[in-house]
């Protein structure tokens, strides 16, 4: 590993299902909008296979497959409305990450989060969870041309940190994300939402590996590779449960 690349990286976040928990919110604000233009019963099962990729493409799959007349734009603004009302009220930072962001904004390391979410959900989720105090710099899908799995979300947060996209660390929970990381050519800490999928060639070609997910997610892990001989004391005395990949 290059030592100027360890000794300064920026770190571009993804949000849901990885510095929080509101994949369960984002069900919720989908089945509810769906029930209201008369598709009942949407399940978690159905909903899982747009782990990681933007609300808009999501819902444009769903328009089509259940004939829904409204278009994409009427969806994804009523959909925006149910998930901020939930995520202000419920929505949770994973505590390790808050710790690991933490610790990175005490070293003065430059981030920023790209999502799919919409502008509107990611300040209010943030917001919500305190972490705009260490998070300002935001890009949503809705403001590049194509979302994840290509990279134009993670370039664009690169640009407006002024970083080369060499020189960051993408954090993501699903396998668009960590798609779109190595086609910005940017290194990838993974931390799969869903354990069982830890297996995928995607997540496996990741340079820093968390196969147990945020159950074994460990942010002084996450800051040692970053910073090898840099870590801060352990608050737990939690052991390494992350996997390097060569």
């Amino acid at each position: 590993m290059d030592s100027s690349r360890a000794q300064a990286p920026s770190v571009v976040f993804d949000l849901d299902g990885t510095l929080v928990d509101s994949e369960p919110n984002a069900y919720e604000s989908a089945r509810l909008l769906l029930e209201r233009y008369g598709v009942p019963d949407f399940t978690w099962e159905q909903n899982a296979r747009f782990l990681g990729i933007s609300n808009r493409e999501a819902l444009a799959v769903l328009r089509t497959e259940y004939g829904i007349g409204a278009g994409v734009d009427e969806l994804a603004a009523g959909q925006d409305a149910i998930y901020l009302e939930l995520a202000r009220t419920s929505t949770e930072p994973f505590a390790e990450m808050r710790a690991f962001v933490e610790m990175l904004h005490a070293r003065g390391v430059a981030m920023a989060v790209a999502s799919g979410s919409s502008p509107a959900a990611i300040a209010a989720v943030l917001k919500g969870t305190g972490l705009d105090a260490y998070l300002t710099e935001y890009v949503s899908a809705e403001e590049v041309a194509r979302g994840k799995p290509e990279p134009d979300v993670f370039l664009e947060a690169a640009r407006r940190l002024g970083a080369a996209p060499a020189d960051c660390v993408v954090v993501e929970d699903a396998a668009p994300g960590v798609a779109a990381a190595r086609a910005a050519g940017m290194r990838c800490i993974a931390v799969p939402y869903v354990p069982a999928t830890a297996g995928d060639p995607v997540f496996t070609a990741a340079d820093l590996l968390f196969p147990g997910g945020q159950g074994e997610f460990s942010a002084q892990g996450a800051y040692a590779w970053l910073f090898p001989g840099s870590v801060p004391t352990p608050a737990d005395g939690r052991p390494e449960a992350a996997r390097r990949i060569s």
